[in-house]
């Protein structure tokens, strides 16, 4: 599917499907970010009976929120992104016919979390508003060889080695007391990650993902509360793929938004 000509020369987007059909999105093709596994084990770490607001920072074309809206009936959904292209494909996704059930409860925001306070609050996202922040950030480091596609690249690469802490205090800024974070990271992101956390969120709870039980974990969730003075737990690892290559029953359960995952929540 096409969508009308849009800034910055994206011009061919594909409407996705996902969760069998329970919503949809516009996403670019041939540049920037597609939304997959990573935003449906975020939006897997919220549970169904969550009751709140929540925040999906770095939204993109709005993967994370939308899906944690479709899973939580009680839940309502600002999706946050700063890039004009990115959030404009986000407002077509939130008013997507696949999406009339839960348009109500999303809406999107033009901002950047990294900008000073003042500047956040005047676009709409003040400190303290939100029970729940979920994000997949921008976490491959400075030397990492970014993307030649601008918007990709912005998508996914840290402008310099504090980038992931900036980002991380930006969300919480955006917690109520006792509101939860949950960030999707590699593994070698966990030590900067962890030390971002330092005084702002406790209770932190580190979960690894691997693609087949005999492999290193490709991905962590990292939650953490608000206010709390808990110590760190170390969960048991999850695996998306069984030794012999099928999927895994937790993998099927993601992709159709059936999981649960025990966050700490």
């Amino acid at each position: 599917m096409n969508s009308p000509e849009a800034p910055d020369g994206v011009v061919e987007t594909r409407c996705d499907a996902f969760y069998d059909g329970r919503f949809a999105l516009l996403q670019p093709v041939g540049r920037g970010y597609r939304s997959g596994l990573d935003a449906l084990l975020l939006a897997a770490s919220v549970p169904a009976n969550a009751v709140g607001t929540l925040a999906d920072i770095g939204a993109g074309a709005g993967a994370v929120g939308i899906a944690a809206a479709c899973r939580c009936d009680g839940v309502s959904v600002t999706l946050v992104e700063k890039n004009p292209v990115m959030a404009r494909l986000a407002r077509d996704s939130v008013a997507l016919p696949a999406n009339a059930r839960i348009a109500p409860r999303l809406q999107v925001v033009e901002a950047d979390i990294l900008a000073p306070r003042p500047a956040r609050e005047a676009a709409g996202i003040g400190d303290g508003a939100f029970d729940f922040v979920l994000t997949n950030p921008p976490f491959y480091p400075g030397g990492h060889r970014a993307s030649p596609d601008p918007l990709r690249a912005e998508a996914l690469s840290a402008t310099d080695p504090e980038f992931l802490a900036r980002w991380i205090k930006g969300c919480a800024a955006l917690l109520a007391a006792g509101g939860r974070f949950v960030a999707v990271l590699p593994a070698a992101a966990l030590p900067a990650a962890l030390l971002a956390c330092e005084g702002r969120l406790g209770g932190l709870h580190v979960l690894p993902v691997h693609p087949r039980p005999e492999a290193p974990a490709v991905r962590l969730l990292l939650s953490g509360r608000k206010g709390s003075r808990a110590p760190l737990t170390l969960l048991p690892g999850r695996f998306l793929h069984e030794t012999d290559g099928a999927q895994s029953a937790f993998g099927r359960d993601v992709g159709a938004g059936r999981a649960d995952i025990a966050m700490g929540f």
